[in-house]
């Protein structure tokens, strides 16, 4: 009897931890902050110990390089998709964490908890995902009773449309990228014709010289400091979530399925990394 009663304080335990705190939770991205804080601060410090900090500072270059992409990648989208990707840089710094493993054990607590009550138990335990916009609505597709196949295909055209989004956005960063770099190349042949044009007078060498390197080095700075490594950390959460938008399209079909939790459990877990499956019910 005291074994029979350990073992369901085990499964209560289980069942409760997997039923609170696994929707998205904000948090600060430290890794990202400390990256582009710490390599523009090398940088800074660089130009400091020279002794000659404004000489780095140039609004000539900076119209170039900065106006200058932005405009130039505005050509291959629309003002709306750019609003969008600047946003979404902010959204790199306060990222949206869902483990694929945590997203796995709350979809077997709730497809347990179906398999027990049935699926309009599920109402009882809308505090458990009402967070996740996503699971939120997939699980209400299966308290009103939709078919497990349009309850899956609904749920993953919604995920490969955000997806989609996801990577749009990364590719809009992509390319004002590849942009900078060569609006930095062409800062420096302005600069280069300036000074050629004006050899006679040495006076004008310098700041037509000083706007010839520093646009090519604001240009590098912008894409391989700046945009390339956050469209990166984009691409790298876009794919977190989809794995974790497909764990719950997949556990909210099979719950309107009515199929056995422990065949969920088997499945999810070929979704997960070795490293990273769930036991659930064992």
């Amino acid at each position: 009897m005291a074994d029979a009663t350990t073992a369901q304080g085990r499964s209560n335990a289980r069942t409760g931890r997997a039923g609170r705190g696994k929707t998205a939770r904000a948090q600060l991205d430290y890794a990202t902050i400390l990256g582009v804080a710490g390599a523009f601060a090398l940088i800074v410090a660089a130009m400091i110990i020279g002794g000659t900090p404004g000489a780095f500072v140039d609004l000539r270059g900076f119209l170039i390089v900065i106006a200058g992409t932005t405009m130039v990648t505005t050509i291959s989208y629309s003002f709306r998709e750019m609003l969008r990707a600047l946003a979404i840089m902010g959204k790199a710094m306060i990222y949206q964490q869902r483990r694929p493993s945590d997203a796995a054990m709350h979809v077997l607590y709730l497809a347990d908890v179906a398999r027990k009550q049935g699926a309009l138990a599920l109402q009882n335990h809308e505090r458990s995902f009402r967070r996740d916009p996503f699971l939120s609505r997939a699980m209400k597709l299966v308290i009103d009773g939709s078919p497990g196949e349009e309850v899956e295909r609904v749920m993953m055209r919604e995920a490969q449309t955000t997806l989609a989004r996801h990577e749009k956005s990364a590719g809009i960063l992509r390319r004002a990228g590849e942009v900078s770099p060569a609006m930095g190349l062409i800062g420096t042949l302005i600069g280069l014709i300036q000074m050629l044009g004006r050899l006679e007078n040495p006076s004008t060498i310098g700041p037509a010289m000083a706007v010839a390197l520093l646009t090519t080095f604001y240009g590098a700075v912008l894409a391989h400091m700046l945009f390339l490594p956050i469209a990166n950390k984009l691409e790298r959460n876009a794919s977190n979530e989809a794995t974790v938008n497909q764990i719950y399209a997949q556990g909210a079909a099979s719950v309107a399925r009515q199929e056995n939790p422990r065949r969920l459990e088997t499945y999810l877990n070929t979704l997960l990394p070795p490293a990273e499956r769930v036991s659930y019910f064992d």
